[in-house]
């Protein structure tokens, strides 16, 4: 699992300590805030931000060891860590105000540093920084136009010669649409005071057409009360693969038109098929760096859809799985014949056709070819049971799709059952 350690930074008064102590008291337990290491010192020292730059370097190095010892136990207790500032930003206001003896050290310290492996920027013009800096009414820390143009300048090529991880938002809009841009990229869901027991990681497998898409958008569509109670499942997010797979296709379509001919699929008519074997392996590490990304959060169910088809091919997917799905997770499976799955994909591509939006429709040499047979009831004959994958114990429960739902109540009926049973495997495993 990839520890979430994150570095928010920006211009001075982009908001960064504002927003960090608002998702600190409402995210207690998901994230570890901590302040800008630069402030503390200058604040608890009595320090000149500008005149006593010798002594802040000194302070600093003494404080770092002590800072990454509690990055690494809140990253070992599972928390995200987000981080307002880091040592780079003040590298680059060292470099714009010439403290050379600070980038002396800053240059013999850097790859000894535990870095962030994701920064993101607050993003404002220098013009709005020094509007909210002069409105905020602390000359202590206020930092002039030249200083912030070749700070900022000196950080971006920073960053980019280490090939960061930087995600930019844009700070000069409202509080609110700020606040919500930056949970959404952290991935953070609101905990009531009870934190509901809902299943992390529910890994929706099935033919093509089973009825997959459908079921997620019936548990999107209900209230997150009713989810969490009759479902147990809480907010939702999706991982497909599909999405991952129509880029590829989109791709091969750019090196066709490049001349360099496609690389993995070729044209079906209309739509397309897979060329090369080793893309259905391709699309299970896409999932697994989508999970290790933005792992479950407390609270959170995150679906992870996909199809296989061929002679152990749910055997091979399951194996290179993120272990972290299978160890929390469990495997809800649609099944429905190869008849049904064929019939239901040509009424989804017809529609497709006359609304021209894609769909997740397959083209019927690749529903002959890969999905005719299902390895899945040679995994798991029984109708719930527990099976073992890289040696965890996964629960699982298989639901006959057919016929096709079509109502509220039909969903309900089947669905709910299911999920409860799925539910109780999960618990008692």
């Amino acid at each position: 699992m990839e520890d979430m350690y994150i570095g928010v930074e920006g211009l001075p008064a982009a908001g960064k300590s504002e927003i960090l102590a608002l998702l600190g008291l409402f995210f207690p337990n998901q994230i570890l805030v901590l302040p800008e290491l630069v402030r503390e010192v200058v604040e608890r020292e009595n320090l000149d931000l500008f005149q006593d730059r010798s002594r802040l370097t000194q302070a600093l190095v003494e404080l770092l060891p002590a800072r990454q010892a509690h990055v690494q136990a809140a990253l070992k207790e599972g928390r995200v860590v987000i981080e307002e500032s880091h040592l780079g930003v003040h590298a680059a206001y060292s470099a714009a105000l010439g403290d050379v003896q600070f980038l002396s050290v800053f240059h013999d310290l850097e790859e000894k540093i535990l870095w962030p492996n994701l920064f993101v920027r607050l993003e404002i013009p220098v013009e709005v920084s020094l509007r909210r800096q002069a409105a905020r009414g602390d000359p202590r820390f206020f930092v002039p136009k030249g200083v912030l143009s070749r700070m900022a300048g000196w950080l971006s090529a920073w960053h980019a010669r280490r090939a960061d991880r930087l995600d930019v938002i844009d700070a000069d809009r409202a509080p609110h649409e700020v606040v919500e841009a930056l949970i959404q990229r952290l991935a953070l869901s609101y905990l009531p005071a009870s934190q509901p027991d809902v299943l992390p990681y529910l890994i929706l497998l099935g033919r093509p057409a089973s009825g997959k898409s459908e079921l997620i958008r019936f548990l999107q569509g209900l209230p997150l009360s009713e989810r969490v109670s009759a479902y147990h499942l809480g907010s939702l997010r999706v991982v497909d693969d599909f999405p991952f797979l129509w880029q590829k296709f989109e791709e091969d379509d750019l090196w066709e038109e490049v001349g360099r001919g496609r690389l993995c699929s070729r044209r079906a008519g209309e739509n397309y098929a897979v060329a090369d074997p080793h893309l259905w392996d391709f699309l299970l590490l896409r999932i697994n760096r989508e999970i290790t990304r933005a792992p479950a959060r407390p609270g959170e169910s995150v679906i992870v859809e996909f199809s296989r088809g061929g002679s152990g091919a749910y055997r091979r997917a399951l194996q290179r799985l993120d272990r972290r799905v299978l160890l929390h997770g469990a495997i809800l499976y649609l099944h429905v014949s190869h008849e049904e799955s064929r019939r239901r994909n040509l009424v989804r591509y017809d529609r497709a056709l006359r609304s021209e939006v894609l769909t997740h429709s397959v083209p019927e040499e690749e529903m002959a070819r890969t999905y005719a047979v299902d390895d899945w009831f040679d995994l798991a004959p029984m109708e719930s049971a527990y099976l073992t994958v890289q040696d965890i114990s996964v629960p699982y429960v298989t639901v006959l799709n057919e016929p096709e739902p079509k109502s509220f109540s039909d969903f309900a009926r089947r669905f709910r059952p299911a999920l409860e049973e799925l539910h109780r495997l999960w618990r008692s495993r």
